[in-house]
């Protein structure tokens, strides 16, 4: 099932996707294969400090966020840039719904989902939806 509206939570491990409308929400949680990653920086050791990018857990994300038609991408770290920058590239037809990127902590589903229903209230107002 899809709705009007859809929410993505990500950080490198784990994404939460809430589809939802007025009545009515759909949760799915996506998990990133082979568990968790911690990249530790050492002084005198190459590289960037940083997780790579899994394609693949991208992939089931932007797959868990169906036909909505407008999409906001929240998370606490760079996780939703990175995101967002591979839908781009990899998911052209997913990115044009986006409609924000937004630095969110980590809340609840409910904190989510009334996080996202304030933003998208905000959203249409401004478009004269309201």
């Amino acid at each position: 099932m899809s709705h009007q509206h859809a929410v993505v939570w990500i950080d490198h491990e784990h994404a939460t996707v809430i589809d939802f409308a007025f009545d009515d929400r759909h949760v799915v949680q996506v998990e990133r294969e082979g568990g968790q990653h911690k990249v530790h920086r050492r002084s005198g050791i190459p590289g960037s400090g940083k997780a790579p990018i899994d394609h693949q857990y991208f992939d089931a994300v932007a797959s868990a966020l169906g036909d909505a038609a407008e999409i906001l991408i929240v998370g606490p770290g760079s996780a939703k840039a990175e995101f967002h920058r591979d839908l781009q590239a990899r998911h052209a037809a997913v990115c044009k719904r986006v409609v924000a990127v937004e630095s969110v902590d980590h809340p609840s589903d409910g904190e989510l989902l009334a996080f996202a229903r304030k933003y998208f209230k905000r959203v249409d107002a401004l478009r004269g939806d309201a």
